[in-house]
């Protein structure tokens, strides 16, 4: 049950914008990335949670979607996230990048897709824009924007082909196509 949950637990880019995501609803993720474990217990993440429409809007125009998908500008405004969680780093606590984002991230993610919601992780976003939206103070650095919605798109993971290409791509049919590595390839020792 639980690798089913890390499975269904994707890269989401597309969502039916009709259904939004409730503010109780961002805050039980949060809340899992709050209980989740921190570098020397330091807790220096914070976030702010968006699933205002006006908002929504203004954060999306921010940021940039799927590098690999040279062709595609990102969902269209009827397939657009719902909801925005904004993870930030109190520099009053660490100002240094630790693992604790990704941590918090992953069971942000995880938990989101226990409540049949989706995401992406936006690392590539006009960092002193949203600064500005939102009116962050400068003691606190945008580690990352994590979009979230219900998905629209179907994913599918397949093992990487004999090139070892990388890059996730969509059919015809616009299903998500993600490689990954096989567990052959990954364990490089059993000892």
């Amino acid at each position: 049950m639980f690798k089913d949950l890390v499975r269904k637990s994707r890269s989401y880019r597309r969502f039916y914008g009709d259904k939004e995501i409730t503010a109780e609803q961002l805050r039980e993720l949060v809340d899992l990335g709050r209980l989740s474990p921190s570098g020397a217990n330091r807790q220096p993440l914070k976030y702010i949670l968006i699933n205002s429409r006006q908002m929504n809007k203004k954060i999306f125009e921010n940021i940039a979607w799927a590098g690999y998908l040279k062709d595609w500008d990102g969902p269209i405004p009827e397939e657009r996230p719902t909801g925005y969680i904004i993870m930030l780093r109190d520099n009053s606590i660490n100002k240094a990048l630790t693992m604790d984002e990704g941590i918090a991230a992953q069971s942000i993610f995880l938990g989101a897709a226990d409540m049949g919601l989706g995401g992406c992780y936006i690392g590539n976003f006009k960092k002193e824009r949203i600064k500005e939206l939102l009116e962050i103070s400068d003691n606190f650095d945008i580690a990352l924007v994590i979009a979230l919605g219900y998905p629209k798109e179907e994913v599918v993971l397949e093992d990487i082909v004999e090139n070892g290409d990388i890059k996730y791509w969509r059919d015809e049919n616009q299903v998500h196509h993600v490689p990954k590595r096989t567990l052959e390839q990954v364990i490089i020792k059993e000892v």
